[in-house]
């Protein structure tokens, strides 16, 4: 017996559903920062710059540091690592500078009236 046509496949089949998770609201964070947050076994480097919010992995791709507690600059919208100072791409993860080469894991970020949502795998 030849086997049949394959079903057809459910949306998300196959896929891991993000869920959107709200992390704090807006006022909580001032310009110019960044804060940890801990997320369904994520820990995310949340950072505003002016109206704009970025979350990628809070550990250094080079060194297993926070990188919450690195500096923020607006202007290449990067944050740096405090240890060694390698700064990563706010909207890419990709490493500027070394001693870090390779990319940090980003996470879309999501606006809803004064909530701050981060989309978690």
């Amino acid at each position: 017996m030849e086997p049949g046509p394959l079903p057809p496949a459910r949306p998300g089949q196959g896929r891991a559903v993000a869920e959107l998770v709200r992390v704090c609201r807006r006022d909580e964070m001032e310009p110019s920062t960044a804060r940890r947050f801990d997320v369904h076994g994520h820990a995310i480097a949340l950072v505003r710059v002016d109206d704009d919010f970025y979350a990628l992995s809070d550990t250094c791709s080079h060194e297993d540091y926070s990188l919450s507690e690195g500096q923020v600059f607006d202007e290449e919208c990067e944050l740096e690592c405090w240890k060694h100072g390698s700064t990563f791409d706010l909207r890419t993860g990709e490493p500027r500078s070394l001693p870090a080469t390779k990319a940090v894991p980003v996470f879309p970020v999501k606006i809803e009236g004064d909530d701050v949502l981060v989309e978690i795998p």
